[in-house]
């Protein structure tokens, strides 16, 4: 899907720093920045997420289901008028969380993953994805010692984060231009010069081609 904007996506296991990295990335690179996330981003949107983290129990397809709803809604109310707007978007989370949250995760088959999403994206991709890679015991543990109360994902096993980790291991071994692995253990200020040298290389390439 053409546009004349820019948009940047950040993925990870919980924990990884995403949402710390996301508001950086927008301070510097300026104005004409909209800053998202997913599940969420819209009125709608945010409503489908609260239901979707605080839900006692949930069935896979269930979960499928709502997270394509709430992404169909972002990106036809926010993300895509931004981008045809020419402005650069960075979203917390986008269609490769689906793959290894409910691909490998929950074990749903990855070619109806890939075609709920492209009918909840309409065929929209990241021109780059940052994949803040950690270890899911250290991810979150990093959660437990926050102030924030855990969400119903957080209080899954280790085993099952393991399994969302290997799934975007799976993403970045697969198109490996569009997603940059970053190691998330290293500190902050590192992980922030890395992802905006490389944003700002990708930015500058896509105006002149």
């Amino acid at each position: 899907m053409e546009h004349t904007g820019f948009f940047i996506t950040l993925e990870g296991v919980e924990g990884a720093g995403k949402t710390t990295q996301r508001h950086r990335l927008a301070d510097v690179l300026g104005d004409n920045v909209l800053v998202t996330r997913e599940p969420g981003g819209t009125p709608l949107s945010e409503q489908i997420r609260d239901i979707f983290l605080t839900a006692s129990t949930m069935s896979a397809t269930t979960e499928l289901m709502l997270i394509a709803a709430a992404r169909a809604q972002h990106v036809t109310e926010l993300i895509l008028p931004a981008l045809n707007a020419g402005q650069i978007v960075i979203c917390d989370r986008f269609s490769d969380a689906t793959i290894a949250y409910q691909g490998y995760r929950k074990g749903i088959d990855l070619k109806l993953i890939e075609q709920v999403n492209h009918i909840a994206t309409g065929g929209l991709t990241p021109d780059v994805t940052f994949l803040l890679d950690l270890p899911p015991d250290i991810g979150l543990q990093r959660k437990r010692d926050s102030d924030e109360p855990l969400t119903r994902l957080e209080h899954e096993t280790l085993a099952s984060h393991k399994k969302v980790r290997a799934g975007y291991l799976a993403v970045a071994e697969s198109e490996p231009h569009r997603v940059q692995l970053i190691n998330a253990q290293l500190d902050a200020d590192t992980i922030h010069n890395l992802i905006v040298t490389e944003s700002k290389k990708r930015i500058q390439l896509s105006q002149t081609s």
